[in-house]
């Protein structure tokens, strides 16, 4: 890491497989944007063989760029709230969120969120790094959040998301007997005001698909694996509620039996994608939490 002027530096490497020019890659390859390729002829913080060069140079097979990406701690308060953390790299950290907790501080939520527990848990490793939520969930949904250490790992992992490169599988209990055994729902979701919370299946919304597979037929209600082709706000609760199969808990979509569960039995399951950096692929699953493996027992 490099240290100047008390500011502190991740760093990108990259080592050049072919010969190109440092905009193609610093575009292409690592994925910046043309606004990030100013700010680093400006500060001269992109390197080509420890040397600083503008992005017009051109780049031999074997060339090492290295870019040097300022950071700074994260201001959300530190708590301690025992986080169950997945996975940590040096761009990012996963963490299965339980229900009931908010992932970014709100008004309303201004604390015991996600940001301030990983916030804490950075700390507690001294590392300097502005946390971004690359993938967010409801308070009332539980699973895997994708927390970016960097610009450039959120800037990444979210062009992957636009271009459904991400793999996202969620597990849910809907109301009712689901005859298909798999089915794919592709109808657009629109927000009628900026002050209404609920969507609706509208033409003038945004395109918008839901895969969906039968894991199990229950009393009167079914356990569905989702996949997202989209990832639109509410997309699997309203493409439920489309369907005439609500997900049991949900208030503002689905069937509300708090003898059953007390929140949206929806679980953001699993999660595949490259590694923003080294391009791994990556895996992970979170098991269903307790209240929804009891929902699916009190329904067999």
């Amino acid at each position: 890491m490099f240290k100047k002027e008390n500011q502190k530096y991740n760093v990108i490497s990259y080592t050049s497989k072919e010969d190109s020019t440092l905009k193609e890659i610093l575009l292409d390859k690592l994925s910046f944007s043309v606004r990030a390729l100013s700010k680093m002829k400006r500060d001269q913080t992109v390197l080509v063989n420890g040397i600083f060069k503008k992005p017009s140079t051109k780049i031999k097979k074997g060339d090492l760029i290295e870019v040097k990406i300022e950071e700074e701690r994260a201001k959300f308060e530190p708590q301690d709230l025992n986080l169950d953390i997945l996975y940590d790299d040096f761009d990012i950290i996963m963490v299965n969120k339980p229900p009931f907790m908010v992932v970014h501080p709100t008004k309303s939520h201004f604390d015991n969120t996600i940001a301030n527990g990983v916030t804490d848990y950075i700390i507690k490793k001294n590392e300097e790094v502005k946390i971004r939520f690359v993938n967010r969930l409801d308070m009332n949904t539980s699973g895997l959040v994708i927390v970016a250490k960097s610009g450039y790992a959120h800037h990444a992992l979210s062009l992957d998301m636009g271009e459904n490169k991400v793999e996202k599988t969620y597990i849910t209990v809907v109301k009712g007997i689901v005859k298909e055994d798999e089915g794919t729902i592709d109808q657009p979701i629109y927000r009628s005001t900026e002050e209404s919370i609920k969507r609706v299946v509208d033409e003038r919304g945004q395109a918008s698909r839901t895969h969906y597979k039968v894991l199990e037929r229950l009393e009167d209600a079914t356990v569905l694996e989702v996949k997202l082709e989209t990832g639109r706000t509410h997309q699997i609760r309203v493409h439920m509620e489309y369907i005439g199969h609500g997900i049991i808990g949900d208030e503002l979509y689905g069937y509300v039996d708090e003898n059953l569960i007390n929140r949206q039995a929806l679980h953001a399951y699993s999660l595949e994608f490259e590694q923003p950096r080294t391009k791994e692929e990556l895996s992970f699953n979170a098991k269903l939490p307790k209240d929804i493996e009891e929902l699916i027992q009190k329904l067999r």
